[in-house]
């Protein structure tokens, strides 16, 4: 077989793994200990109170974030961690969306935060995602 038919996993992708593992943890770790803080910085107002605690959705998103900088050490055969974070990038755009965006309302810093640390990080994943899958059917079928 030619090598332009090997389906190959680059270090890069392993280095968007890390990324994005990284930076999920890090918004989600802001959710966690500065919820309420951050929160009032979306709603643009400063005497803002939620009525819902983002604690546990920050915790959830640290365990995703984890998961998905986790998967980078070994994205073939951990390919289901990348899975994992690509489900848990979901629920925390749902819970977000859900829970927290009816009271802040759509505005610049909450149209930033849906779009950029949440949709647009899962495109890159979600590649990453199925090149591993592409290289486990092909290693699979070697053997």
């Amino acid at each position: 077989m030619s090598q332009e038919n090997t389906p190959t996993y680059p270090m890069p992708m392993r280095g968007m793994l890390l990324l994005i593992g990284m930076y999920t943890f890090a918004w989600a770790a802001f959710f966690r200990y500065f919820g309420p803080d951050l929160l009032r910085w979306f709603s643009m107002d400063k005497g803002f109170v939620a009525s819902a605690s983002p604690t546990t959705m920050g915790s959830v998103g640290m365990l995703v974030g984890f998961f998905i900088f986790l998967s980078a050490f070994y994205p073939i055969s951990w390919r289901y961690l990348t899975l994992a974070g690509i489900i848990g990038k979901i629920l925390i755009l749902a819970w977000f969306l859900g829970q927290f965006l009816p009271e802040l309302g759509w505005n610049k810093r909450t149209i930033f935060h849906v779009a950029f640390s949440e949709i647009f990080w899962m495109i890159p994943l979600i590649v990453v995602y199925f090149r591993a899958l592409k290289v486990k059917k092909y290693l699979e079928n070697q053997t």
